[in-house]
């Protein structure tokens, strides 16, 4: 019997560059390197931008102790916000409440001149509910001085006005409890409601529900 013959080993070539084999490869690799790189510097794409520490009134001058600085990522509404990198301008007043931890919006901001209303205090007896905080709204009512020590109807001067701040009262022995509420009035409404506190009508405030009229 014949010996076999051994088979003669296949040689195995080096890989060249102009294999499209490699070259798919390497550019499968490329684009998962390239992706997994996006996806990381998409997700760490924060900003850091300026929030209330508490809460800030209308009108209320603000410096940059009266914010925090937070992080967040705000994409294409970065433009509506106050970012630390824009700083803050010397000078600047609240136009619009901003409320505690709430993120600062570049239109809440402007010049004191620029202020369409303005606080007015109003003392009442008794106590608002307590859904009637700061930025709810209220109806003012005014009942003007009539004859005989008596009082007119009372009519709705205000409807809608929204509370600047609340300031609560001590109530004495025997007497209720007399409250200050600051109510935001524009410069039309304003002879009206001073006209009636310089004759010292009854004015009542009264928690609107339905909110603010403007």
């Amino acid at each position: 019997m014949r010996p076999i013959a051994p088979l003669a080993a296949a040689r195995i070539s080096k890989p060249s560059w102009k294999d499209p084999r490699l070259l798919i490869g390497v550019l499968l690799v490329l684009l998962s390197v390239a992706g997994a790189v996006a996806l990381v510097g998409s997700a760490d794409k924060t900003t850091q931008v300026y929030a209330a520490r508490e809460e800030i009134a209308v009108g209320q001058q603000i410096t940059t102790e009266d914010l925090s600085i937070v992080k967040v990522r705000l994409d294409e509404v970065e433009e509506g916000y106050i970012t630390v990198e824009d700083g803050l301008s010397a000078g600047k007043v609240a136009l619009q409440r901003v409320a505690r931890n709430q993120l600062l919006p570049r239109e809440s901001l402007g010049t004191a001149d620029a202020l369409d209303r303005k606080p007015v205090a109003i003392a009442m007896d008794g106590e608002l509910p307590a859904q009637a905080g700061p930025g709810a709204g209220v109806d003012v009512w005014v009942a003007m001085p009539g004859a005989a020590a008596a009082y007119e109807d009372p009519q709705l001067l205000l409807p809608g006005a929204e509370i600047a701040q609340i300031v609560p009262g001590s109530a004495t022995l025997g007497a209720a409890k007399t409250s200050t509420v600051l109510v935001l009035v524009t410069d039309g409404q304003m002879p009206k409601l001073l006209g009636a506190l310089a004759n010292k009508a009854k004015v009542s405030v009264v928690w609107n529900p339905a909110g603010r009229v403007s």
